[in-house]
């Protein structure tokens, strides 16, 4: 069977690159070429900007294709492209969306893909909604072969799962943490989150590929694996051989001083999720997600202390985390002082 990635280099599509070969596709992947070294042998590139409409047409030429698999869209204007350039030129298109999608706040924590789709809090969550609606709109009156993939915070060997973290992603708390430097855990850290190693979504995802049963379905892929975010930061921290140093913070006092938080704090991270994962599971018969957080999150910290070009500070990070523990620790003090 013949696939095409766009993207195909990133943290989920990285894995399932790696894995699609092996279960015997042929797979091209369509981007810029940024980033050779994570390609393997026999994948094919097709070097090119997917918004340049004209030239992946033309590079495409009439080529067709079992699978498209679409890493990359981020609205519906992009969507729309992909239409255009995939319609009738493959049998399955598959996109992904994401969990933060569901409804917040959460009607209930336990997830299936029936839970309605709804996020005042976060643009990106209501542009994948806005992608699903149009996508399931062209599959029912026009036929495009569509499916939908919702992962949730799905990590690989470029980074670690965090809740809070700077612009230069999650280095920063890292070394916080291994330096013994205080780290900030939302809320009071009790609520349950799920991570899934990119090696067991890309198990699931192939076995989409290419799947008959898939068309015209949403579906979730995440690991069964529930920690609260204390547990999260305690396995990061014994991971590196230090126990963190956490100072709990709620979450709106922290959205107050940084309102980039909003989506991914209120939106996302702060609630309490319990994914029901059978329907993959039904879709994709022997799927299970084998890496436990414990496992991955080791292997991740030592892919990274490996590679320097992953070790990228964030000063203004840990200007905002000293000053926001400094003012919530003198507030507390100043409240038992009170009592």
């Amino acid at each position: 069977m013949r696939a095409l990635f766009i993207g195909g280099t990133g943290t989920i599509s990285s894995a399932i690159t790696a894995l699609a070969p092996q279960c015997g596709f042929e797979l091209y992947l369509l981007n810029r070429g940024n980033r050779t070294e994570l390609v393997p042998e026999g994948v094919k590139v097709i070097q090119a900007d997917i918004n340049n409409e004209e030239d992946v047409r033309e590079k495409l030429k009439d080529m067709t294709f079992d699978v498209v698999a679409e890493f990359i869209a981020f609205d519906v204007d992009a969507l729309k492209r992909d239409v255009r350039l995939f319609k009738g030129r493959t049998k399955q298109y598959i996109f992904i969306s994401s969990a933060s999608a569901y409804q917040k706040p959460l009607s209930s924590p336990f997830i299936t893909e029936s839970t309605p789709l709804s996020n005042p809090y976060w643009e990106y969550s209501r542009n994948k909604i806005a992608g699903e609606e149009y996508l399931m709109k062209e599959y029912r009156e026009n036929g495009f072969p569509i499916t939908i993939v919702r992962p949730s915070h799905t990590y690989g060997d470029f980074s670690i799962p965090t809740a809070i973290h700077g612009k230069n992603g999650s280095f920063s708390v890292i070394d916080r943490i291994r330096n013994g430097k205080k780290i900030i855990v939302h809320g009071d850290g009790s609520s349950l989150w799920t991570l899934t190693h990119n090696t067991d979504f890309a198990k699931a995802f192939v076995g989409l590929m290419g799947n008959p049963h898939a068309i015209g379905e949403a579906v979730q892929i995440t690991s069964d694996e529930s920690l609260t975010w204390n547990q999260i930061y305690e396995i990061i921290g014994s991971a590196l051989g230090v126990k963190p140093q956490i100072v709990h913070i709620p979450s709106d006092i922290l959205i107050k001083s940084n309102h980039d938080l909003m989506g991914s704090l209120l939106g996302d991270k702060s609630h309490t999720v319990i994914f029901d994962n059978s329907k993959i599971k039904r879709l994709v018969p022997g799927f299970t997600a084998t890496v436990r957080f414990d496992q991955g999150v080791r292997s991740s910290l030592q892919y990274i202390l490996s590679h320097k070009e992953l070790q990228t500070p964030d000063p203004e990070f840990d200007a905002w985390t000293d000053h926001m523990i400094k003012a919530y620790e003198t507030f507390e003090k100043l409240v038992t002082e009170f009592n």
